[in-house]
């Protein structure tokens, strides 16, 4: 394979507004979802330890978090499968066997402590040492969001993509030729990092597209026939990323609604009196002919930026702070995205400033979410939330009643009217 025709790939893939470098890795709703995921990882292995995890799948906090993790867009679909009690076959073979399952604790809480590829390659030779049946190399999918630039993504589009791309016949359900296509993505990343990323979501991503046929691989030196189909059908590719852009110009408009809710949040806010805190990564975004975050805080308060899930709360979309800079209400809006983020940020705000004793949590959602929202909150991994009266909010009731609740509104009451309680 020439190192020209993959570089030549690898650009048009950036290019392509229906690639997954474009739709996925540059979607910022990923880089948000990462603490959540690793919060509820640590949920899992907690549950293990107290031996309060159960012996199914369905309604543990294992389903929670990889369903959130199954809803990453088309990388990640159907990444729960793997996890899925299949009675029949007995596997994986964490729910029934006790020994089994702790290994499986303590080898996800190896991996969140450690921060060296040494010390997470010994853990998942240990793993497989094991043999736990039907606990494969999909449990990289986990490992990723722990440790992005060590672990890359795993599912069958990117080994057939690996495949492809380098010749190689790995196969899937051995961790020796997960190891094996790990060390040599990490050759191909080093040698194109300057298009790709240390992310190696990055180039899974490319991978991803190669192995479910958007492109593809390029052919071997020498073949000039192969080279020129190859660049036809890149060429076509390009002209099919019409339509593609299309689609991702809708997606941009649920973004633009949910940032559109953002700023009714925001001014309606900033109308009742309060400091108006608007996620970090949103605050640039455009909103009529100014920013998100105009007229908004530059920085948290010093007793909520110190805090030690500082990093989680500045993601949140929305936050009401009073004049001493305590929160007295934080929003999520979940416009399409999954719910499990937000309530995890929404969580660490409640239990981590303790003394700010957030009068409002608020869910904000499209009306025939509400479901959803409900049934979110009743898993298992969210019972702390009872104690906490999250509420929702439908954009509906926002939209019918934020101008006079601006106006003739004073604190929480006019939010109080229109939310419901969910649990």
């Amino acid at each position: 394979m020439s190192s020209e025709l993959l570089r030549t790939l690898v650009r048009r893939w950036r290019e392509d507004a229906g690639g997954t470098y474009r739709t996925w890795f540059l979607w910022e709703e990923r880089l948000k979802n990462f603490r959540s995921i690793r919060s509820g990882l640590a949920e899992v292995v907690r549950e293990i330890e107290a031996n309060s995890f159960g012996n199914v799948y369905k309604g543990s906090s294992l389903e929670t978090v990889v369903g959130s993790i199954a809803e990453q867009r088309q990388m990640f679909k159907g990444a729960d499968h793997a996890f899925l009690w299949k009675p029949k076959l007995r596997i994986p073979d964490i729910y029934e066997n006790r020994d089994h399952q702790l290994a499986f604790g303590r080898f996800l809480n190896t991996c969140a402590c450690c921060s060296n590829e040494a010390a997470v390659l010994a853990a998942i030779r240990m793993l497989d040492e094991r043999r736990i049946k039907g606990l494969g190399p999909a449990v990289a999918n986990l490992l990723y969001f722990l440790h992005p630039t060590i672990v890359p993504p795993f599912n069958t589009a990117i080994l057939k993509g690996y495949n492809a791309v380098t010749g190689a016949k790995y196969k899937l359900g051995s961790w020796e030729d997960y190891l094996a296509m790990r060390a040599g993505m990490l050759r191909l990343n080093a040698e194109h990092r300057d298009l790709l990323s240390n992310d190696l979501g990055a180039l899974a991503g490319l991978l991803f597209d190669v192995g479910q046929g958007r492109y593809a691989a390029p052919p071997r030196e020498g073949d000039e026939a192969a080279r020129a189909t190859w660049e036809a059908d890149l060429a076509r590719v390009r002209e099919e990323s019409a339509s593609a852009r299309k689609a991702l110009q809708s997606a941009s408009e649920g973004d633009r609604t949910h940032t559109e809710i953002q700023g009714w949040l925001r001014d309606l806010g900033r109308a009742l009196g309060f400091q108006v805190w608007i996620a970090a990564n949103d605050r640039s975004r455009p909103l009529k002919d100014g920013r998100l975050g105009d007229g908004c805080l530059e920085a948290l308060p010093p007793a909520l930026g110190e805090l030690p899930g500082a990093d989680t709360i500045r993601l949140i979309d929305v936050l009401w702070l009073d004049l001493n800079g305590r929160v007295v209400a934080a929003f999520e809006v979940e416009h399409s995205t999954s719910i499990y983020s937000g309530i995890v940020r929404l969580l660490d705000l409640a239990f981590g400033a303790v003394e700010h004793q957030v009068r409002g949590l608020f869910l904000v959602a499209p009306d025939d979410r509400e479901g959803e929202v409900r049934a979110q909150l009743m898993r298992p991994a969210f019972r702390q939330i009872a104690d906490l009266q999250v509420r929702f909010v439908a954009y509906g009731q926002l939209a019918e009643h934020r101008e006079a609740m601006a106006r003739f509104g004073a604190g929480l009451k006019p939010l109080d009217a229109i939310a419901r309680t969910l649990v």
